[in-house]
């Protein structure tokens, strides 16, 4: 991920949100749009506020309905367990907790957060926790996913830390992960960026393996060369579609706040077929994540 605005800090002991916007998806008609107008956002933050976490901001909101984003799964930092915080009826959105694996997590407190409705998902957060994916400590977790067809996704690639260690985030070592638990769908976050390619052909090669396009620029790209946004965002995301040779792989994500969401789903959407919209920016995200929102029934991958 290249910063090119400013810096955020993520907290590795936390949860992540998955937060369903009550606006309708829309229906298009007439003329085709210029972008995507119905969108799930894979990969997203509401950040920290000096009292602890916080449901989403009027800025939050506004940003997202001004991109057409309709849903959201939106990571959390944090050192405790916040479900309480976010239980059904604390706003009008709809609520899914997705537990961090991390050490001092447990597979009881997750399987509890499952079985209770709290978690719906897991993240693994490679590089900030020094440890392989096929580390022994995540296999428990895996089986879990299985047992209650949950996904996991990992960070892979660059990591704000200075003191985080890079050789853990290489997305390759998740070709192992995904052949040892064929039965769990996981995904790369930030396209394994700067290793995009290693990340593809872990994509192509496995039907339980997706990536999110999140953070492979960071701030308003608006406001950077467009030589800039094609070399680092555009190109390469057209790349790894070609590559994959399948839209279903792909799921939109932006790592918002900290980048101009609208800025950044134009330079996506400038990478992706107007005919596979749909899918990459909103039918994916719901299917991996069983979001609660329509979406078409598709056959499975094979």
């Amino acid at each position: 991920m290249r910063l090119s605005a400013f810096f955020f800090t993520l907290g590795v002991a936390g949860v992540i949100i998955v937060v369903c916007f009550g606006a309708k998806p829309g229906v298009l008609t007439g003329a085709l749009p210029a972008a995507p107008t119905r969108i799930v956002d894979a990969h997203t933050h509401f950040g920290e506020t000096p009292q602890g976490q916080a449901d989403p901001s009027p800025t939050m909101l506004a940003d997202f309905a001004s991109a057409g984003v309709v849903g959201a799964i939106v990571h959390i930092s944090s050192d405790e367990n916040q479900a309480r915080l976010f239980a059904p009826g604390n706003s009008a959105a709809k609520w899914a907790v997705c537990a961090a694996v991390v050490p001092g997590q447990t597979v009881a407190k997750v399987e509890a957060g499952l079985r209770s409705g709290s978690f719906h998902c897991m993240k693994v957060y490679l590089g900030y926790v020094p440890r392989y994916a096929s580390d022994s400590f995540y296999r428990p977790f895996y089986r879990l996913a299985a047992k209650h067809d949950v996904p996991v996704v990992f960070h892979t690639g660059d990591t704000y830390d200075s003191d985080a260690l890079v050789k853990y985030a290489e997305p390759l070592q998740i070709d192992e992960v995904a052949v040892a638990h064929r039965d769990v769908r996981f995904v790369i976050a930030h396209m394994g960026n700067p290793w995009i390619q290693s990340a593809a052909e872990v994509v192509y090669k496995n039907v339980n393996v997706y990536a999110d396009t999140s953070a492979l620029m960071l701030g308003d790209v608006s406001q950077s060369s467009p030589e800039s946004v094609d070399a680092l965002v555009t190109q390469p995301i057209r790349w790894f579609a070609h590559f994959v040779e399948n839209p279903r792989k792909i799921l939109f994500g932006s790592d918002w706040p900290l980048l101009n969401i609208r800025a950044y789903r134009d330079a996506v959407a400038k990478a992706i077929p107007r005919e596979h919209w749909d899918d990459v920016f909103y039918n994916n995200a719901v299917e991996v994540f069983k979001l609660d929102l329509p979406h078409p029934e598709r056959p499975p991958l094979k």
